[in-house]
């Protein structure tokens, strides 16, 4: 049997579409969530819903812990006796061991593959999975096309409400100082992730609305400046506010494809319930 041209790895961070679920050469690596009681796999055997409960019933925010170099190592060398090349894209090396882990697999598989930092999480990894299959039906080279997706995740913007300042404090993303200001001042901060693919605190803004308001404020200042075909709201159980959100951005730009879906568990836990988040893709104008 011939084997087949590329396999693309990824892991639960990514927001994974009907589409890539259904498309054989795409292998999704789940990491954990660990509660004191048990662990769980993201995606695997454990919902959102169920997550969010457990959350809410608890008094520990539990833990993530990215896949074992291990299970990666496993993965690449049944993908290297099927496939001719591997490309891995993953969550931002900044927020997450994953592709530490995912690296050390590759060499201990002794398999001569590619991985991509997305710098970012969720829709992002979509993005460029999407654009490297592309890439990859047109017989571009699979070294071509991973150094293609490392300036691509250099174009994609994202801005976060958090659901759960105190969630995101406990996760050892914000100071005690910031954490205890935005609560005493009902702040909803605005997160971005970097393009060095670290989260920033990027505006204190004093109510929702203004919030929301300013992400589509940001969104216009990057359309003046970009092509922008897509947009894509993730949301912590909060489906409302997101197609709320989804509907203003509708009114203003009916052209834009708009994408709503869920966080994954994984980002949920330190995000929180009530998270949205806005993410696009600039292409030059």
């Amino acid at each position: 049997m011939s084997k087949k041209k590329i396999a693309w790895v990824t892991d639960s961070t990514a927001y994974i579409t009907k589409e890539l679920r259904e498309n054989d050469d795409v292998y999704v690596m789940p990491l954990a969530i660990i509660f004191p009681d048990r662990t769980f796999e993201d995606g695997i055997d454990l919902t959102t819903d169920e997550l969010y409960s457990r959350i809410n019933s608890s008094k520990e925010v539990p833990k993530t812990s990215q896949p074992s170099v291990g299970r990666f190592a496993e993965v690449f060398e049944k993908l290297k006796a099927e496939y001719d090349h591997v490309i891995a894209v993953h969550v931002s090396g900044k927020l997450s061991g994953t592709i530490e882990s995912s690296r050390a697999g590759m060499e201990m598989a002794e398999l001569d593959g590619e991985i991509v930092d997305s710098q970012s999480m969720s829709y992002t990894i979509t993005t460029l999975l999407y654009k490297g299959i592309q890439l990859a039906e047109q017989g571009v080279d699979y070294k071509e096309i991973a150094a293609t997706l490392r300036e691509e995740a250099l174009r994609s913007e994202k801005y976060v409400l958090l659901g759960s300042l105190d969630q995101f404090h406990k996760g050892g993303r914000m100071s005690k100082t910031q954490f205890l200001l935005g609560n005493l001042l009902q702040i909803k901060p605005i997160i971005t992730i970097k393009t060095t693919g670290e989260f920033d605190l990027f505006q204190k803004v004093r109510s929702e609305k203004k919030a929301v308001n300013r992400l589509i404020e940001l969104l216009t200042e990057a359309m003046e400046k970009h092509h922008i075909n897509d947009v894509q709201i993730m949301h912590g159980n909060v489906e409302d506010k997101a197609l709320e959100l989804k509907k203003k951005i509708e009114e203003k730009y009916p052209h834009l494809n708009i994408v709503v879906g869920e966080i994954s568990s994984t980002i949920a836990v330190h995000a929180g319930e009530g998270t949205v988040a806005l993410i696009w893709h600039n292409e030059p104008k």
